[in-house]
């Protein structure tokens, strides 16, 4: 396991989201109603920070053209994007968020 301390949870409320810049990649961590959750943070469409947009229920859309993706998942919610993003396991220890940068998935 790779874990990367990004914050501490009374750091991201809920319904906000960060952008953490990991040694490969950005990655996007959000809170969803008191849940942490951590995807890459560039758009799959359009190569665009993801943590520039908004995010509503579990579902960040992103500033460029408007590309929407489950951050539970990964999974696209609308159009232009057709590919999923890469999502990470997010632990909890104490009041730090931690992300597991060895855990990368992408869904189907």
């Amino acid at each position: 396991m790779d874990l990367i301390r990004i914050c501490r949870t009374d750091e991201l409320l809920p319904g906000e989201m960060l952008r953490f810049e990991a040694p490969d990649q950005p990655i996007l961590v959000c809170n969803v109603d008191g849940e942490f959750f951590a995807t890459q943070d560039t758009c799959s469409h359009g190569e665009w920070s993801l943590s520039e947009g908004d995010l509503e229920d579990g579902v960040v859309e992103c500033a460029l053209h408007w590309a929407k993706f489950c951050v539970r998942t990964g999974s696209v919610k609308a159009l232009p994007a057709r590919d999923p993003l890469r999502t990470y396991a997010v632990k909890l220890e104490g009041k730090d968020v931690l992300v597991d940068l060895d855990s990368a998935a992408v869904a189907r």
